[in-house]
C-alpha cells in the first residue's frame, strides 16, 4: 500500500478519508452474482436524498471503515463493511430495497497507520441476517486465501444472501441456489462514512425504509464468535449463530416440496433444532469433507422432515390413502 499523506477525516472516526478509501480498495471482495438475478445488480442511490432512491443499477458497492474494538497504536485493528444494496429483494417473501453486506477485520503492522501494511484476519458474510433462516458465516482470512486482498463471495440470486463458499449457498431456507453465477463488474466503491456523519452525500443511511444504519452500528467480529472459530480446524468456516441449522434444514426441504408442508412442519422445528444444536456448528470447506457433510446433513434433514410430517398427520388424525388395486 502506498504511503498516504495525513488528510481530512470527514466522518470523525480517527481514520483519514484517504486511508479508508485505500483499505476499501485493497480488500474489495470479488462478488459473484446471478446472471439472471431478478433485481439485476446492486444499485447506486441518489446522493443527498434522505429516502433511498435508485439512481442506476450498475453494480456499485458501498463501504464503511472504522476502528475496531481493541485497536491500539501498536496493533491497529480496522473493521471494513462492504454493502451491496439492491433495488428489491425479489425472492420468496420479497420486499422493496435490500441491504446486504460482508465484512473484514484487518490488522496493521503498527506505528504510522498511513504506511502500515494491512492484512485481513477474519471475514464475515451476512446470509438472512437476524432471521430464523440466519446462516451468516465467519472465517479466518487464511482459510479463504484472502489475507492481502478481498475474499471471493457468492450472492444468492433474488434473496442476495452472501456466502464465503459456493457450496454453502444451498444451506439457507430453500430459496438460495448459486447457479449461473458471473463476476460482478463494479464501476465504483463509495465510502458511506458513519451514521450521523455520512460521506459522499449518503444521507439515506438513516432512512427507516431499511436497516442500513443498524447494520453500520454493529460489529461483525464479537469475541464470542472469534473464540468459537479459533477452536475449529483451520479448514473450517463457522456459523456466526450456531444452533439453528437443523430447523433451517427442515424449512429448506419443505420449501422445495411445497409451502403447505413447510407450514405443517413449522411447529416441530424448534424441537428438532434443540436436539441438534451440537451437531452443526461448523462447515468444512475442504472439498470432499464439504460434500460428505452436506450429504449427511441432507439425509438427516429428510428423516427429520418425515418424522415431523408424521407427527403433524397424527395430530390432525390423518391416515395414508390406501393404494389403488392394480
Amino acid at each position: 500500500m502506498p504511503v498516504l499523506p495525513l488528510q481530512i477525516d470527514t466522518d470523525g472516526d480517527g481514520l483519514s478519508d484517504a486511508l479508508e478509501q485505500a483499505l476499501l480498495v485493497q480488500f474489495a471482495p470479488a462478488f459473484m452474482v446471478g446472471r439472471h438475478d431478478c433485481s439485476d445488480v446492486p444499485s447506486e442511490f441518489f446522493p443527498d436524498v434522505s429516502t433511498p432512491t435508485v439512481k442506476v443499477q450498475d453494480g456499485t458497492i458501498y463501504g464503511q471503515v472504522f476502528p475496531a474494538k481493541g485497536s491500539t497504536t501498536e496493533t491497529p485493528l480496522v473493521e471494513i463493511h462492504y454493502y451491496h444494496l439492491w433495488r428489491t429483494d425479489c425472492g420468496p417473501h420479497g420486499h422493496p430495497l435490500d441491504t446486504e453486506h460482508v465484512a473484514a477485520l484487518v490488522r496493521g503492522s503498527g506505528g504510522d497507520s498511513a504506511s502500515d501494511k494491512w492484512k485481513a484476519v477474519y471475514w464475515y458474510a451476512a446470509a438472512h441476517e437476524n432471521t430464523v433462516c440466519d446462516v451468516s458465516q465467519i472465517s479466518r482470512a487464511s482459510t479463504l486465501k484472502a489475507q492481502d486482498r478481498g475474499a471471493k463471495v457468492w450472492i444468492s440470486p433474488g434473496k442476495h444472501a452472501s456466502y464465503l463458499n459456493e457450496t454453502l449457498c444451498q444451506r439457507g431456507c430453500g430459496a438460495d441456489r448459486c447457479r449461473e453465477m458471473v463476476a460482478l463488474d463494479s464501476p465504483r466503491l463509495i465510502n458511506l462514512g458513519e451514521p450521523g456523519h455520512p460521506m459522499n452525500g449518503s444521507v439515506f443511511i438513516s432512512s427507516n425504509r431499511w436497516p442500513l444504519a443498524e447494520k453500520m452500528q454493529a460489529s461483525n467480529f464479537p469475541a464470542v464468535a472469534i473464540s468459537r472459530l479459533e477452536l475449529l480446524p483451520p479448514s473450517d468456516i463457522a456459523w456466526f449463530n450456531p444452533g439453528r441449522h437443523p430447523a433451517q434444514g427442515v424449512i429448506a426441504v419443505s420449501s422445495s416440496t411445497g409451502e403447505a408442508i413447510a407450514q405443517s412442519g413449522r411447529n416441530t422445528t424448534d424441537a428438532i433444532s434443540s436436539a441438534g444444536n451440537s451437531t452443526d456448528s461448523a462447515i468444512s470447506v475442504a472439498g470432499d469433507s464439504t460434500g460428505n457433510a452436506l450429504q449427511k446433513s441432507y439425509h438427516k434433514t429428510v428423516h427429520a422432515l418425515g418424522t415431523s410430517s408424521r407427527h403433524v398427520g397424527d395430530a390432525l388424525h390423518l391416515s395414508s390413502k390406501p393404494d389403488e388395486p392394480e
